[in-house]
């Protein structure tokens, strides 16, 4: 929570062909500046897996899941989701997280 406001927090996985987590790391350096800063995004973190750095996650915080929801439309119609599809062995895997006061 920031403010008193509740932000969204989504993962995305991008399971990448072997040998191809680079090539993705790449074409999100080129992207990244676009997505900081469209309307409601607050973060993206970029990690790799310490075990196969062929297996990116983003980590993103938006204002609301509506914000991210519009981006990914953008990012679709943009062609981006499709150009990606080649280096990929599934599709993009996303998350939404709500968080839990324990």
């Amino acid at each position: 929570m920031i403010g008193g406001i509740d932000m969204q927090k989504v993962t995305l996985r991008f399971p990448c062909q072997p040998g191809m987590g680079s090539v993705l790391l790449e074409g999100l350096a080129a992207t990244l500046a676009e997505t900081r800063s469209y309307d409601g995004c607050h973060s993206v973190e970029v990690f790799v897996d310490a075990d196969n750095p062929d297996n990116a996650l983003l980590v993103e915080e938006w204002e609301t899941r509506g914000h991210q929801e519009k981006y990914m439309e953008w990012r679709v119609s943009t062609g981006m989701i499709e150009m990606i599809q080649p280096i990929l062995t599934a599709p993009v895997e996303s998350l939404y997280l709500d968080g839990r006061p324990i």
